[in-house]
């Protein structure tokens, strides 16, 4: 069950003693340590500057730390390029394909024939609700169709761990709260590892099993302690509110 992973001793990804600063400049981060264990979903927040979208290129291998260690499943190694799953808060939809042919990319990618995953890959267009435009351009879409498409992409690069940097940041608050909706609802049939940034303190509460908030003296760890599966409706529940009163004040009261 869905539930129980994320509860392994195993670690999925583990950034230790990490520290990076851009040409010499004072560090980014300095002895930064996180992890994230199979099945979790993590998200990352931050005020803007506290490097959470460089923590990701750090990860993804796009950059070098100047000090600590990555690893991916546990393998220590400095070529990252290609072991995780990637997308950035722009769907980066290719204009001139359609769903289908933007959903298989990653299968051309790595060269294997999009024909014999066919009524896999229908199978996940109709998960997403998007079997009914597999034939659209990204044009014809709407803002959530057009994430939906992006994330199923994502999904389709075969990797376990994902890392998604504000997928939802760009919507309207309606839009966004069906995209949560939604991603609660198909959350347990993924079974994927998630690393998440955000600067919604209501969607990282809502989606998250933990959360690190980066800050200048440091990173600040939040476990979210509400059962799965979850609906939007929790956001209303004194649990929650609470974890977010607590959440506002880790953000603005120093350690």
């Amino acid at each position: 069950m869905k539930e129980e992973i994320g509860l392994s001793d195993s670690t999925m990804l583990s950034v230790e003693e990490l520290t990076y600063a851009f040409d010499g400049k004072k560090s980014i981060f300095h002895s930064l340590s996180i992890d994230v264990r199979p099945g979790e979903f993590v998200s990352v927040i931050g005020p803007s500057g506290s490097g959470k979208s460089t923590l990701f290129k750090l990860i993804t291998g796009l950059l070098e730390p100047d000090h600590g260690e990555i690893q991916i499943m546990g393998e220590r190694t400095e070529q990252r390029l290609g072991k995780v799953g990637y997308m950035p808060q722009k769907d980066l939809l290719i204009p001139w394909k359609t769903v289908l042919e933007n959903v298989v990319l990653p299968l051309e990618v790595r060269k294997e024939s999009k024909h014999q995953k066919l009524a896999e890959i229908r199978e996940w267009l109709s998960r997403f609700g998007l079997a009914d435009y597999e034939k659209a351009y990204p044009h014809e879409l709407s803002g959530g169709m057009r994430q939906r498409a992006a994330f199923l992409r994502t999904i389709m690069t075969g990797k376990d761990l994902l890392l998604l940097d504000e997928p939802f940041g760009a919507l309207d608050s309606l839009t966004k709260r069906n995209m949560h909706s939604w991603l609660l609802g198909l959350w347990g049939e993924l079974q994927k590892t998630v690393l998440f940034i955000t600067h919604d303190l209501e969607e990282a509460i809502l989606l998250s099993d933990r959360i690190y908030l980066l800050k200048d003296e440091g990173v600040h760890e939040m476990r979210v302690n509400l059962p799965r599966p979850r609906s939007s409706e929790l956001i209303y529940q004194p649990e929650f509110m609470a974890m977010r009163k607590e959440l506002e004040w880790l953000i603005h009261h120093e350690s």
